[in-house]
């Protein structure tokens, strides 16, 4: 059985060019995070190689944010990654005028505030964090990508102004419902694998959308997909389902995945592609 993120990737040359950023909902592939090369801003070295000679850490042994006043940043820069680099708090970004890519990975950033003047932004990566809550993002309208993976979620919300928004990235957190996205009418990827959710519902407004990713959840039922006639990647490996049912309107899917469940019939196919791909 391919990874999920392979899946994403094969079609890229196909259909859509899928971010590498795809995390796999089966594996938990780490190839798919970005690179650390290519940093436009970066902590003051002194100041980093001065925390790992004291240690860095509190008395239970957890990592320190950095003070963000040592980390020097280009203004002119359209791409800016400071990922791994134990921000504790998001501040000081507003002199990024013509910024369209930030990248937060790794840091330990436990709220999304202070970004309200980025309004360049494009891509917004806040993968493996601490955020509890997704919030202070209405101003980023032009958005297109957004990662908050590996964190804290217990529910979507805070995203209906960012109606631009092409993919969406909440991999890996505590989410137990889909909802609040009927307003991403232009969302093509969805990837809400690992989480706690169990039933699909909230998506027939999600009609532009190609990949849905649902893995490595609680959903015992799949319904409420006929208004995605342009899904062309269905993951649900790791459910709980046990029959093939409610397909009959996604004519484009190409892509089907349903290990790892309790489906003991391949049944319900009979009005999608037959070069579907079903593993």
């Amino acid at each position: 059985m391919a990874a999920e993120r392979g899946a994403g990737q094969q079609l890229s040359q196909e259909m859509m060019e899928v971010d590498r950023r795809v995390e796999s909902e089966e594996s938990g592939d780490e190839e798919g995070k970005k690179p650390s090369g290519g940093v436009v801003a970066e902590p003051n070295e002194h100041s980093l190689k001065d925390g790992q000679e004291r240690g860095e850490a509190d008395p239970e042994g957890q990592e320190l944010p950095v003070d963000m006043e040592t980390i020097q940043l280009d203004r002119d820069a359209e791409d800016v990654d400071l990922n791994h680099c134990r921000i504790g708090k998001i501040e000081g970004f507003e002199v990024l005028k013509k910024v369209k890519t930030l990248c937060l990975r790794q840091n330990l950033i436990k709220c999304i505030e202070n970004l309200e003047e980025l309004q360049s932004l494009r891509e917004l990566d806040l993968y493996d964090n601490q955020i509890r809550k997704i919030e202070n993002l209405d101003t980023l309208t032009e958005l297109e990508i957004l990662d908050i993976s590996f964190n804290l979620l217990r529910s979507i919300e805070g995203v209906d102004k960012l109606t631009q928004l092409k993919k969406l990235f909440l991999v890996n957190n505590k989410i137990s419902k889909i909802e609040n996205l009927s307003s991403l009418q232009q969302l093509q990827m969805l990837e809400l694998g690992s989480n706690r959710i169990r039933a699909i519902e909230n998506i027939d407004t999600l009609t532009s959308l190609e990949s849905l990713f649902l893995g490595k959840n609680k959903i015992t039922k799949l319904q409420n997909l006929d208004a995605l006639s342009n899904l062309r990647v269905l993951s649900m490996q790791s459910n709980r389902l046990t029959k093939i049912e409610g397909l009959q309107s996604l004519v484009n899917l190409r892509e089907l995945y349903l290990s790892h469940n309790g489906i003991e019939v391949i049944e319900g196919l009979e009005n999608n592609r037959p070069d579907t791909h079903l593993c």
